[in-house]
């Protein structure tokens, strides 16, 4: 089955980091930062729904107000993911701007802040001039978003400050194998997708009455092909110390594809240290604990903007060991 999502960088790998997450069939996109946002049209911007903010550094975060201004006029909601410091961060932009004619906009910012065990909601509406509403809180467990068919996570890290790294993984893709159904003397209608529903929430005896008898799921097994949903992550301006590289690890095993901040060389680790970043090297053994199947090295210190190979090489050699 074709994937329900394609993602690429926005940026050159010495620019701003960001990664645009685009729905094949929906009128919707993810944002991963929200660095430099200059190369995206507006249609791109006006597809997001959803913007998962590693941190609130410039570099990360001065394309916020291009985004804001592109969706004013916009009944979609906008959702935003972001770590300890990120509703004051908004709210903060929103109260630098005057909005006394914008009460028949209908934008609303839903801003969510994920702590180490609990994640804050506060909500801003343009017909209220982005006064903040009253905060909710839930529990956090590591998913930030369900829905039918995809799921978010994200990990509390360091650098410095908190920061989140993030996953999104596609469900199980499940199509219906026509000639076996044909053999099984079964009809197509509206109960493949009861039977696909319970198939995605492990209902193996959901009962289904079929020509005059009933099955159960698990009855019915071999008549589904099911394949593996995509998963990608992306991880940004992370100290490289052990209990943060574990937490990587654990977020992002076994992703398709991992975007992954490679600032320095390894023989300038101590500057690494020093500056709170991950080396290409440590981003390659990342993505090789983790059996990730593709490592995109990002964010990479314009110091080595004369050798670009090295450090890219460095990422591919450690994954590759």
């Amino acid at each position: 089955m074709k994937p329900t999502f394609h993602h690429f960088p926005v940026n050159g790998i010495f620019e701003d980091p960001v990664v645009y997450l685009r729905f094949l069939r929906q009128r919707r996109a993810f944002l991963f930062d929200a660095g430099d946002v200059s190369a995206l049209s507006s249609r791109d911007i006006n597809k997001i729904t959803d913007l998962f903010v590693t941190h609130t550094h410039i570099d990360h975060f001065i394309g916020f107000d291009m985004i804001l201004r592109q969706l004013l006029r916009r009944d979609t909601p906008l959702r935003v993911y972001g770590p300890e410091g990120i509703i004051s961060a908004i709210k903060g932009k929103l109260q630098g701007y005057a909005w006394n004619v914008i009460s028949e906009y209908p934008l609303q910012i839903m801003v969510h802040e994920v702590r180490e065990d609990i994640i804050l909601k506060v909500g801003f509406s343009a017909f209220n001039r982005f006064v903040p509403e009253a905060e909710n809180e839930t529990t956090f467990r590591g998913v930030i978003l369900e829905e039918d068919d995809i799921k978010v996570k994200a990990a509390v890290v360091e650098h410095d400050i908190p920061v989140l790294a993030f996953s999104i993984e596609e469900d199980r893709h499940i199509n219906i194998d026509k000639a076996r159904l044909t053999e099984r003397g079964l009809s197509v209608g509206p109960w493949l997708s009861d039977f696909k529903d319970a198939l995605r929430k492990g209902h193996r005896d959901r009962e289904f009455r079929l020509n005059n008898r009933l099955y159960r799921t698990v009855d019915l097994m071999d008549i589904a092909i099911i394949t593996e949903g995509q998963k990608v992550s992306y991880v940004m301006d992370v100290s490289p110390v052990e209990d943060n590289i574990e937490r990587i690890v654990e977020l992002v095993k076994g992703s398709h594809t991992l975007y992954i901040e490679s600032y320095f060389l390894q023989e300038d680790f101590p500057r690494a240290l020093e500056r709170r970043h991950l080396t290409a090297e440590i981003a390659g053994r990342i993505a090789r604990d983790a059996s990730v199947k593709e490592i995109v090295p990002l964010h990479i210190s314009p110091k080595y903007r004369a050798f670009p190979e090295r450090v890219l090489e460095e990422a591919q050699q450690a994954f590759r060991r």
